[in-house]
C-alpha cells in the first residue's frame, strides 16, 4: 500500500511543489480538506478529500472535518504494535505517514485591534493542533510539517534517504511541532488576557496567567524591580537558574535574580565547578551591584579571590551579590560573613562553611551545578512593548590571538595578561563601559555613561592612586583620544578596545605620544 500523506494547510506556500514531490517522486497518495484539496485538484493533483476517506461530512460549519478515528486513528497507530494493527483493521483505517499542518492565522486575525470577539473565536483552530500534536507524539512512525519554511528541507532528507525520513529528522519535525502548537496557545492566552470582555480582576490577570506556556511557573515572587509591579519567574526545573538549590535566606527577589545572572555570566569567563563542559580554571570571584560588576578578582583560591574582589571595593559590595566558580570552604564562608551580602552563589559549599554561614540567616545561598547551566539554551530573551527580542548569548571565548597591537609599543607580558583579565570583564558592564584592572583584579569600574570618556572618568576616580601601572578596557571604540589621554594622566600604561572608529588614529597618535600600548580585539561587547 503507498504512504498516505495528510495536508491540510491555511498557509499555501509552498503546498504545490510539496505536493507534487510527495506524490509524483516518492509515491504517496494525497488526502486533503477544504481549501488545501481545491488548490491541489487546481494543480491537476490526485486528492482523496477527507470527507471521502472518513464516510462523514464536514459539519458545524467546518468546525469538525478531521477529528475523526479514521483520520486520528492513521495518525495515531504505532507501526508492528499486534494491537494497534488488529484496531486498524478492524475499523479500516489506513496509516497516515506524513502530516503537514499549520493553522488558523489567529494571530494575524487579532493584529487588529478592531477585530471582534467572535471573528478571533472562529480563527481560534482546533482539528489543525490535533492532528499536529497526534502526528508529533507518534514521531517514531509519522512525519509532522508545520510550516512552509521546512518543505526543502524535509524533501531533501527524503531524497538522500531513500524516501524514507530518519528518526533524528522525525525528531526535530516533532520538537518544532511542539513550539508551534505552545506558541499559538499562547498567543491566545494573552489576546484573551488583554480583552474587556473576560472582565478580569486585577489579581486574575496577566500575573496570574503564564507568560510563556513552555516554562512553568517557578515562583510567584512578592513584586518586581518595584514594590508596585507584579512579577513571576518562570523556569525549566533542571536547567539554568531552574536548577539552583537555595540552601538558606529569604525568598529570591526579581532583583535577587537579575543580580545573580549578571554576577553569574561574569565569574564564568574564568570556568566553573569542577565539572561541566567549561571547569574552572583559575579561582575567581565576582561581586554584583545593580547588575554590573563592582569587583572581580581571580586568586589563589576561593577565599583569597573573594578578598580580593571584595577589596577593589567594598563600599559598593555592601548589600551585593556574590557568584565563586568554586567550593565556598570555612575561610571564603568567614569572609562572606565579614560584611553585609544579599546572595551567594557557587557550585557548592563545603559543611563547615554551611555552618558558619547559617549564622546569617537572610543570607541567600545558592547551590548550581555546572550541569546545570550546560543544558540551558543560549538564548537570550528580553521584553519589548507587544514582543520580546531574542539573541545569543555573548559569551564566546575570549581569543587574544585574534588582537592587534596598534601603538609602536607593544604591551608587555604582564600588561597583555592583566589587558586580557580586564576585557574578559568589559563585557559584562552596561555601556559604555569601562574597567580599570591590574594583577587579576579590578580597580575601577564605569559603566552605563551616555559618553565614553565619562564612563572612564568615573573608573578611574574609583581606581585612585591604584591606576598606576594598571590597564583599562573599553567594550566600544574610542570615538576621540580624549579617553586614552585622560587615562595617561591617571598612570594608565595599556589600553583595549575593539577598534573601528573613523577617528582611531587620533587615538593611537596620543597613545604612542604618551606611551601607553593599546591592543584592537576588532569585536564589540556592548550590554545594554
Amino acid at each position: 500500500m503507498a504512504p498516505i500523506a495528510l495536508l491540510s494547510v491555511s498557509d499555501k506556500r509552498g503546498l504545490v511543489p510539496l505536493a507534487e514531490a510527495l506524490h509524483h517522486r516518492f509515491g504517496y497518495q494525497l488526502l486533503s480538506s477544504g481549501g488545501t484539496a481545491k488548490v491541489l485538484q487546481d494543480a491537476g493533483l490526485p486528492v482523496t478529500k477527507v470527507a471521502d476517506h472518513t464516510g462523514a461530512p464536514e459539519i458545524l460549519g467546518g468546525r469538525v472535518k478531521t477529528l475523526h478515528p479514521r483520520i486520528h486513528g492513521g495518525i495515531l497507530a504505532r507501526r508492528g504494535d499486534a494491537a494497534h494493527e488488529a484496531d486498524l483493521v478492524a475499523q479500516k483505517i489506513d496509516p497516515i505517514d506524513v502530516v503537514v499542518v499549520n493553522l488558523y492565522p489567529f494571530r494575524e486575525t487579532v493584529a487588529d485591534p478592531a477585530v471582534s470577539w467572535d471573528k478571533a473565536i472562529e480563527n481560534i483552530d482546533i482539528g489543525g493542533p490535533t492532528m499536529v500534536r497526534s502526528a508529533a507524539k507518534n514521531h517514531e512512525h509519522v512525519a509532522v510539517l508545520t510550516d512552509p519554511d521546512q518543505y526543502d528541507r524535509v524533501l531533501a532528507a527524503l531524497e538522500a534517504s531513500g524516501g524514507v525520513l530518519s528518526p533524528s529528522v522525525r525528531r526535530q519535525l516533532a520538537l518544532e511541532a511542539f513550539a508551534h502548537t505552545a506558541a499559538y496557545d499562547a498567543a491566545i492566552t494573552r489576546w484573551m488576557q488583554a480583552r474587556p470582555e473576560l472582565d478580569l480582576e486585577p489579581e486574575t490577570s496577566d500575573a496570574a496567567l503564564p507568560w510563556l506556556e513552555a516554562l512553568p511557573l517557578r515562583q510567584q515572587l512578592r513584586y518586581g524591580e518595584n514594590p508596585h509591579q507584579k512579577a513571576g519567574w518562570f523556569s525549566a526545573e533542571t536547567s539554568g537558574w531552574g536548577g539552583a538549590v537555595q540552601l538558606q535566606g529569604k525568598e529570591l527577589s526579581t532583583n535577587n535574580l537579575l543580580d545573580l545572572e549578571a554576577a553569574l555570566a561574569t565569574v564564568r569567563e574564568f570556568g566553573y565547578g569542577s565539572g561541566g563542559l567549561h571547569p574552572a580554571r583559575r579561582p575567581a570571584a565576582v561581586v554584583v551591584k545593580h547588575t554590573n560588576p563592582c569587583g572581580v578578582a581571580i586568586g589563589d583560591g576561593t577565599a583569597i579571590a573573594l578578598t580580593r574582589a571584595l577589596d577593589a571595593d567594598r563600599v559598593s559590595a555592601f548589600g551585593g551579590i556574590v557568584a565563586l566558580n568554586g567550593c565556598v570552604d570555612a575561610a571564603a564562608a568567614k569572609e562572606l560573613t565579614s560584611l553585609f551580602l544579599e546572595c551567594v552563589v557557587a557550585p557548592s559549599f563545603a559543611p563547615e562553611a554551611r555552618e558558619i554561614l547559617s549564622t546569617k540567616g537572610n543570607l541567600r545561598l545558592l547551590e548550581l551545578a555546572p550541569e546545570a547551566i550546560d543544558v540551558a539554551g543560549r538564548d537570550q530573551v528580553r521584553s519589548i512593548l507587544g514582543g520580546v527580542l531574542v539573541q545569543d548569548l555573548d559569551d564566546e571565548l575570549v581569543t587574544p590571538d585574534d588582537w592587534t597591537v596598534a601603538t609602536d609599543r607593544a604591551p608587555t607580558a604582564t600588561e597583555r595578561d592583566d589587558l586580557c583579565f580586564a576585557w574578559q570583564l568589559v563585557r559584562h558592564v552596561r555601556s559604555n563601559a569601562i574597567v580599570v584592572a591590574r594583577d587579576g583584579q579590578s580597580l575601577g569600574v564605569g559603566a552605563g555613561q551616555m559618553n565614553r570618556v565619562g564612563s572612564a572618568r568615573i573608573a578611574l576616580e574609583a581606581a585612585g592612586d591604584r591606576a598606576q601601572g594598571a590597564v583599562l578596557a573599553s567594550d566600544g571604540f574610542f570615538p576621540f583620544d580624549d579617553t586614552v589621554r585622560l587615562a595617561a594622566e591617571h598612570g594608565i600604561t595599556a589600553v583595549i578596545h575593539p577598534g573601528g572608529s573613523k577617528r582611531d588614529d587620533d587615538s593611537i597618535r596620543a597613545c604612542n605620544e604618551l606611551g601607553v600600548a593599546m591592543l584592537l580585539t576588532g569585536r564589540r561587547h556592548f550590554l545594554h
